[in-house]
């Protein structure tokens, strides 16, 4: 019984890093626990005496556990798009909790952001992972190259496609935040309308619509590229949508029944927008600075 205190000891020196690495993988707070807990269940079952590196162990676990969730949200995904629309989306969602672990929230505070996770979401699972784990936490490629099934140069292509594919999706949005809400709310106007020109007036050209998992189990695509046939996606649409501050940027909340259920994430350069992420997980949701607009 003291060896295990002993282990759960050690483990909890790494609680806060696998936490951070799961919630990078997997984009939500419920399942970075769920893998968390799976590497401790893990560990307390095994032969630790031949464990020269727990850290390097745990990160290992953790990471193949989160690949494993990954690969399986396909067939989830199929599952939930054969349900009712009701029953999708459908988890209480609550403002923060003033009660928040802190660790929690300095998880939050740090460099990723609500764009960079959907943008992960477009990675394969083996791109995320090798990319979360080497350009986000150190990890060799010798020590991801198992983890994937693949050679560590492969691992190192991996990591390199997924790092171009997120940086060609940087911009720098407009900081004045009266021309972020004139463009969204032009944005939403017309949406309601149905007025096509008017949506495609706001719109850059190259503008992408990104979907978060949970936003997609909902019914959304995954991605959709240029401002036709974002219009189009949008056009008559959004009439629930009500305007709101995510983050302390320009955005929009669908909250039926005062409770969040998606919201949209709006990118505004050069007074057009460039790109809309729409975020329905509701752990995600919970951790959101959200505040409406109007009544």
């Amino acid at each position: 019984m003291e060896e295990q205190d002993w282990l759960a000891q050690r483990f909890e020196t790494h609680r806060t890093r696998l936490r951070a690495v799961a919630y990078r993988m997997l984009g939500s707070l419920s399942e970075a626990e769920d893998a968390v807990q799976e590497a401790w269940f893990r560990l307390s079952r095994s032969e630790t005496s031949g464990i020269e590196n727990l850290g390097g162990w745990l990160t290992t676990v953790v990471g193949r556990v989160c690949l494993d969730m990954l690969r399986s949200r396909t067939s989830r995904r199929e599952e939930h798009l054969e349900e009712p629309q009701a029953a999708r989306v459908s988890e209480p969602i609550l403002g923060r909790d003033a009660g928040a672990d802190p660790e929690h929230e300095a998880l939050l505070a740090d460099s990723v952001g609500l764009a960079l996770l959907v943008v992960l979401e477009m990675l394969s699972p083996a791109e995320r992972l090798a990319f979360v784990l080497h350009d986000m936490f150190g990890v060799p490629y010798e020590e991801i190259a198992p983890i994937v099934d693949r050679s560590p140069n492969a691992a190192k292509m991996l990591a390199s496609r997924a790092r171009h594919r997120v940086r060609g999706k940087a911009t720098v949005p407009d900081a004045d935040l009266t021309l972020q809400r004139e463009v969204v709310d032009a944005f939403l106007a017309a949406s309601r309308g149905g007025d096509f020109e008017a949506l495609l007036n706001v719109l850059d050209p190259d503008a992408v619509l990104r979907a978060d998992s949970a936003a997609v189990q909902a019914g959304a695509a995954n991605e959709v590229r240029g401002a036709p046939a974002v219009a189009d996606t949008f056009s008559g649409r959004a009439r629930f949508a009500r305007p709101a501050l995510v983050n302390g940027a320009a955005g929009a909340v669908w909250a039926p029944g005062g409770r969040p259920r998606v919201v949209f994430g709006f990118k505004v350069t050069g007074g057009k927008i460039v790109e809309i992420n729409l975020i329905a997980d509701p752990a995600r949701l919970r951790q959101l600075d959200l505040a409406v607009l109007d009544g």
